[in-house]
């Protein structure tokens, strides 16, 4: 059983997202070992990148700062090698197909490999091109993680039937689609994705539906705290890392 694996065996996994650099990488650090220490099973840093479409407001923001403040891919690589010595559970890169793009596929997933990292997600990926970056990604034994967001129920079957490691599904809190196709809510997503594969669906819960923890994990597998960690990392700054743990240590007591 590999550290992915492991991290859904017999529990729901909390996975702990972080802006590399935001406000600094030395506080970045800090954040990673307090939310394993709180209980985090997977550890989610994303590579911050100019045009993050992705996502809302707060993590966007975190991008824009740590830019600023000078973050690079190359140094949020050392990072990830300097933590992944330190912890156990699996290190999981967010970055946007751009950032690998311009580095190079080889090159960015031979140097993730020499960082300790085990997979990678990349949520502007379309499903059409996973192949080409996953035939490259597999020579290193990194997993290209599928993200599914509101889509009609073939195509959310079919993203699903395909994919590794676990499964991003979008948190739809108050999403309304006027096509009847589509399949939009949490629930109906995860429910879809399960009916063509055991592969684990974790949700990604923004700032809003962080106490909805409980209601979230009683149909999936796990999930993702990213808008609200941001949150407490923008307002705690230096001291974010012992606010981040007390957090985690809260939303564990749920899981």
């Amino acid at each position: 059983m590999n550290k992915m694996e492991n991290a859904f065996k017999d529990k729901k996994a909390l996975i702990g997202f972080v802006t590399a650099g935001d406000p600094s990488l030395d506080v970045t650090e800090q954040v990673i070992y307090k939310m394993v220490q709180g209980g985090c099973d997977i550890i989610e840093i994303e590579i911050p990148f100019s045009d993050p479409v992705a996502e809302g407001p707060v993590i966007q923001s975190a991008n824009v700062r740590a830019i600023g403040n000078g973050t690079t891919t190359d140094k949020v690589f050392t990072l990830a090698k300097k933590v992944s010595c330190k912890v156990d559970v699996p290190i999981v890169f967010m970055a946007y197909l751009n950032v690998l793009f311009k580095y190079g596929y080889d090159k960015f997933l031979e140097k993730a490999k020499h960082c300790g990292v085990s997979g990678v997600v990349i949520p502007d990926l379309p499903y059409e091109e996973k192949a080409e970056l996953e035939t490259v990604a597999d020579q290193y034994g990194i997993t290209v993680l599928s993200f599914v967001a509101p889509a009609t129920e073939e195509r959310i079957k079919t993203i699903a039937a395909e994919a590794n490691g676990f499964i991003n599904a979008m948190s739809t809190m108050g999403y309304r689609s006027k096509d009847s196709m589509v399949v939009s809510s949490s629930a109906e997503i995860v429910k879809c994705v399960k009916a063509v594969t055991d592969v684990p669906v974790v949700i990604a819960v923004g700032v809003e539906a962080a106490k909805d923890t409980k209601e979230y994990i009683a149909y999936a597998d796990g999930v993702v705290l990213n808008s609200t960690i941001i949150e407490l990392i923008e307002k705690h700054g230096e001291n974010a890392p012992e606010a981040v743990y007390d957090y985690i240590k809260s939303i564990k007591q749920v899981l």
